[in-house]
């Protein structure tokens, strides 16, 4: 059927009725029921079915002309049935979903109730290279604090620093080196497994902290012996560069939490949840029957340990629970070093008898390990920007007989059902703008590192993805930033050139409005991927976290004061005092008791109003260890309510008022400062072994919890004023 022959309620009848589906009708099913996640992925793929008949009997086998033109035409077709295909299997991973949250909470009341010596026990392991003591010292200290009574804490040290050592001494910790760094971080963790003995091991990359019930909510789903690795999400406690660039950080979850809050629970239901190389706990048994080491053929040594396990009958079970939180990516170059690494371990595995292609799995397990994402990303991203450009300058049609009323009948009902669907059953994680800017970005680097590891797969280096002051030295990347102004430029000119009847390029004047629209959208696209190019500037070295407490004041002319803490941060806080504050002025030196943590030293740095902003002098002390306890140790982060029609506007908006000026070029990423072979300990075996702590830190914030009736050290009196 032509769409020229339809009437005006005729043409626009199936994008009513899928928007009254997929939009009014579907957010009235229960996600939960088998029945209705059924009901949704038939009536999307109906709707992609009949759209995709369209597509290839419609406009693409009735092409003909040169080669080069029906070659176009091929390819444009074979990037979409990839991005397809992606898409078919992430709706058949949808098909199920697990919540084992009300589990971990059975499991924890019976392991509370067991006596400590008949818990299992447990190794905890982070693995470091180049991290600096700002990010080390969190992590560690963190996972000294775990509320679990048969654990061990383990630095492995491939760096070999003497700092790390001492750090590792003085708190109590393991540390671990050894003669070689061969493998990376599967060698670094395989040579930790040989010195230790645990019945279990958790891994925690060096910039994660473990919350204290972390043990406590994992271990008891090992009960099922068929159960090899728990792994539970990445949660981060910093903005990533998308966040941090456009500005919003209050509007935007994260980049990952589409994957970890509705994927991963999803491919849980299949049984087919992976370890995600931080932030999971192993039994030792079930990788003693693979061989007692994680597998090093990939540089993701994760996913491929859970599909070795998978041949041997055990299984990665996911808890969907911030158990552990830690640093995004804090710059474009952090996150390409990262996403290369797993996009290129992805297509590795590819190559490997172990992998999705190898003997021993089951269609639906090698489906849901089948690198689709990765192999289709780069490619759609690229070419939903490339395409109109190359039909406004060359006259080079994707598509052949497409008229905008078919553009209405078939394709937009399309689109429609593929976001609604994605929306019903992922809500408040699908934001398809940002979802489309965040896949161009990658697709400049991604798709090099695909293409390249599948022509070559091998001899690849691991790279460690910067953390820390390394990774927020302020730079833009030049080699995203200028490609998508040069795309964007070409978009707008060729737009332009094509509205001129005597320069215009494309033949069919009616198609004119469908490519001005995709290119507007482009346009948007391309402008917000140039922003986030531009590093936005750190404004401080620790992260803040929102709180709302009490705490006490002592300023240096000896007046006592109340108030209430709004945020705080290992450097500082901002304390809002319900006292006069007349006398204050910056630069001033105080003291604050803080609950769980005791008195610190401080200097007044800024006030407005009755609003104080200090800075802490907090050098490593008990102090310093109880407040790392206090921010790090349990889950402060607020849950994600926005839609995606929020986030949209938010970034609309945001057009309007961007105005970031270029910093300095720095083409190769910023690099963490290195350590001469004179100042690294030999290459050798060192181990020196965990003690235990003498201050017990859960003892003392419990002493600390509240604030003192009265002053009762030296030089103090009786506190003035009401305590909040």
């Amino acid at each position: 059927m032509q769409a020229m022959t339809l009437t005006l309620s005729q043409l626009f009848a199936p994008m009513v009725g899928i928007f009254a589906a997929m939009y009014l009708l579907a957010p009235t099913f229960p996600v939960a029921r088998p029945w209705a996640r059924v009901a949704v992925f038939v009536a999307v793929w109906l709707v992609v079915a009949r759209y995709l008949e369209w597509r290839i009997f419609s406009t693409v086998l009735p092409a003909g002309g040169a080669w080069y033109q029906v070659g176009w035409i091929w390819f444009c077709l074979f990037v979409e049935l990839l991005t397809f295909t992606d898409q078919f299997i992430l709706y058949l991973t949808f098909l199920r979903r697990t919540d084992r949250r009300s589990e971990a909470d059975q499991h924890e009341r019976r392991l509370r109730g067991l006596p400590d010596d008949e818990l299992p026990s447990v190794d905890v392991l982070i693995p470091t290279y180049d991290e600096p003591f700002e990010v080390l010292e969190k992590t560690i200290t963190g996972a000294l604090c775990l509320d679990y009574p048969n654990f061990q804490v383990w630095v492995l040290d491939d760096g070999r620093r003497p700092w790390l050592t001492e750090l590792c001494k003085q708190k109590g910790a393991g540390y671990l080196t050894r003669a070689d760094n061969l493998n990376a971080k599967a060698g670094n963790i395989n040579h930790a497994l040989t010195k230790t003995s645990g019945e279990f091991f958790a891994i925690f990359d060096a910039d994660f902290v473990p919350q204290r019930n972390f043990l406590m909510r994992t271990m008891g789903f090992f009960a099922d012996p068929k159960i090899g690795i728990v792994q539970i999400p990445h949660t981060f406690y910093n903005e990533d560069p998308m966040q941090a660039n456009l500005g919003l950080h209050r509007g935007l979850p994260d980049e990952q939490r589409f994957f970890f809050d509705s994927i991963m629970p999803a491919r849980d239901g299949w049984d087919g949840a992976f370890c995600c190389g931080s932030n999971s706990v192993t039994r030792r048994a079930a990788l003693r029957a693979v061989g007692d080491a994680l597998p090093t053929q990939s540089i993701t040594e994760d996913i491929l340990l859970t599909l070795v396990l998978l041949r041997k009958g055990y299984v990665t079970r996911y808890l969907r629970e911030p158990l552990a939180i830690g640093l995004a990516p804090e710059s474009l170059d952090a996150f390409f070093v990262q996403r290369q690494r797993w996009a290129r371990g992805a297509i590795q595995t590819l190559y490997l008898a172990a992998g999705p292609l190898g003997p021993g799995l089951g269609l639906m397990h090698r489906l849901l390990f089948f690198p689709a994402h990765w192999l289709s990303m780069g490619l759609r991203a690229l070419a939903v920007v490339v395409v109109p450009i190359v039909f406004m300058w060359t006259g080079l049609a994707p598509v052949v007989d497409v008229t905008p009323e078919s553009v209405f009948y078939y394709l937009f009902p399309a689109i429609l059902a593929l976001n609604g669907g994605i929306s019903w059953f992922a809500p408040h994680e699908h934001f398809p703008l940002a979802a489309q800017v965040s896949a161009t970005i990658q697709s400049f680097k991604i798709l090099p590192t695909v293409l390249g590891t599948l022509v070559k797969p091998t001899g690849h280096a691991f790279r460690v993805t910067p953390k820390g002051a390394a990774a927020r030295r302020e730079s833009y990347a030049a080699e995203i930033f200028w490609p998508s102004a040069a795309l964007m430029a070409l978009t707008v000119v060729g737009l332009v050139l094509n509205t001129i009847p005597e320069w215009r390029m494309i033949d069919h004047p009616a198609a004119l409005p469908m490519v001005a629209f995709w290119s507007v959208v482009n346009i948007v696209v391309l402008f917000f991927v140039c922003m986030t190019s531009l590093q936005a500037r750190m404004g401080r070295a620790e992260e803040r976290f929102d709180i709302d407490e009490s705490i006490l004041v002592q300023t240096e002319t000896g007046e006592r004061l109340s108030g209430r803490v709004s945020n705080i941060s290992l450097s500082g806080a901002g304390i809002l005092l319900g006292s006069s504050i007349d006398g204050l002025r910056p630069g001033e030196p105080l003291r604050v008791h803080i609950m769980q943590v005791g008195w610190i030293d401080a200097m007044i740095v800024q006030q407005r109003g009755q609003l104080v902003g200090v800075q802490f002098k907090l050098p490593q002390s008990l102090e310093r260890d109880l407040l790392i306890r206090k921010l790090f140790t349990v889950a402060r982060l607020k849950g994600n309510g926005v839609i995606a029609c929020s986030v949209n506007r938010a970034m609309l908006k945001n057009i309007w008022s961007m105005a970031a000026p270029l910093p300095h070029i720095v083409t190769n990423g910023a690099k963490s400062a290195s350590l001469s072979p004179a100042e690294r300990l030999p290459a050798e075996s060192l181990l020196i072994r965990p003690q235990p702590r003498i201050d017990d830190l859960a003892h003392l914030a419990g002493v600390r919890s509240g604030h003192p009736a009265s002053f009762t050290e030296p030089g103090f009196g009786p506190v003035a004023g009401t305590v909040l």
